[in-house]
């Protein structure tokens, strides 16, 4: 079973919460759900001030996986403290880097790219990526992600990758990106595990859930319109990446 912390509410008391997914009732999604067997780990850390249950991915995303950890937080020592067991090489843990590199502005056609600090592409980016063991997202405005990169140190002894994705993320309007290539985690996850794994089904597996989500939101605005979230702050499109 995926490992959760407990979330601060945010919603109306008056519409009950599912006590799996935290969801309000009418967006939960958990019957549909049957957690993947994964080889590669999932560790999703998430910004305590992006507790959006209403449209937020972390959690649900999370409920997918039989090998993966969902932390609410600022800050963690190390990678094993954050994932909460022992993790003898951090090297061979990647984190979803949403600095100023773009697949798109590279030489390749990969659409998961493994880079070096520098933002260039890695050498044997097959083996690279093979040799990966766990990925990290965070989970949050880019403002609030750049947060958590800084505040963990740690991250820098993991992989930096970066994806190409082929389409926009399917939030549309509901939450704009100030970048083409901004997914929801979620929809992040879904393209890096299938991938990693070579396994379509968990790509497709995860987009159908977040496509019945939204579906569900919709449907839920027109009758519940205090589920609708608050507006982002303006300044986190204009800032939305890491140094």
């Amino acid at each position: 079973m995926s490992k959760q912390s407990e979330p601060d509410t945010g919603i109306a008391e008056a519409i009950p919460d599912c006590l799996h997914c935290h969801k309000p009732l009418p967006l939960c999604i958990c019957d549909s759900i049957t957690p993947i067997e994964n080889r590669v780990a999932l560790l999703i850390l998430q910004h305590p001030q992006e507790q959006d249950r209403a449209l937020g991915t972390a959690r649900l995303t999370a409920l997918h996986f039989a090998n993966a950890v969902l932390k609410i937080g600022l800050s963690w020592p190390s990678l094993s403290k954050a994932l909460g067991r022992p993790v003898h090489d951090p090297s061979r843990w990647a984190v979803l880097y949403l600095g100023s590199a773009k697949v798109a502005d590279l030489e390749t056609d990969r659409d998961i790219v493994a880079i070096n600090r520098k933002g260039e592409i890695e050498d044997n980016q097959r083996a690279i990526l093979k040799d990966i063991e766990g990925i990290v997202l965070l989970d949050g405005t880019w403002s609030q992600a750049k947060a958590l990169w800084w505040r963990n140190a740690w991250m820098l002894k993991c992989q930096r990758v970066i994806l190409g994705p082929a389409r926009p993320s399917r939030y549309g309007q509901l939450r704009r990106e100030p970048r083409r290539d901004g997914l929801s985690t979620i929809e992040a996850a879904a393209m890096l595990l299938g991938s990693l794994e070579k396994r379509p089904d968990i790509t497709a597996t995860l987009n159908e859930s977040f496509e019945r989500m939204l579906a569900r939101y919709r449907e839920a605005q027109t009758t519940l319109p205090e589920l609708a979230p608050k507006p982002r702050p303006k300044r986190d499109y204009r800032r939305r990446k890491h140094a």
